[in-house]
Parts: C-alpha cells; structure tokens; sequence
C-alpha cells in the first residue's frame, strides 16, 4: 500500500495529518507514504489546486482524495483492508 500526502512544511495540520496516518501502520499492515510539499514542487497547477486544502491523502492518484485537513480513520482503515 503507498499513500501520497500533499503538505507544506510549515503546516501543523500536515505534521498532524502524517502522525496520525504512521499510527495506523503496523507489521501485518505496512505502508509507503510521498510526502510532496507543494510550495517545494515548482509546479503552479500543484500549488492552485491543493493551496487552501493541504494536507490532501491520496491512497491512489486515480481515484479521489481520502480526506483532507483532518486524517480520516476509518476510510483510511478501508484502504488498509484491501
């Protein structure tokens, strides 16, 4: 299972977002996390689209985000039983 959690650096909620997610890693249920800060990607689309919601989670790219602001548990949790 890989995640990609859009963020910046300076975002608590971000820094919130990333711990909360870690805690639900676990040997049986063992995952990859990306971490793209956007103001650090250089790409202005990036920027536009994820400026006031970050942090976004991503469990796939092709599919519509997890959640964001907040880590959302229990569609977290979903994905992981998969």
């Amino acid at each position: 299972m890989h995640f990609t959690l859009y963020s910046r650096s300076y975002c608590h909620l971000c820094q919130d977002m990333l711990d909360a997610l870690l805690l639900l890693q676990t040997p049986q249920r063992p995952f990859t996390v990306d971490v793209i800060d956007i103001d650090e990607a250089g790409d202005p689309a990036l920027l536009a689209r994820y400026d006031e919601l970050v942090p976004v989670l991503f469990a796939d790219l092709a599919q519509p985000e997890l959640c964001h602001y907040f880590l959302d548990e229990s569609k977290v949790r979903e994905v992981l039983k998969d």
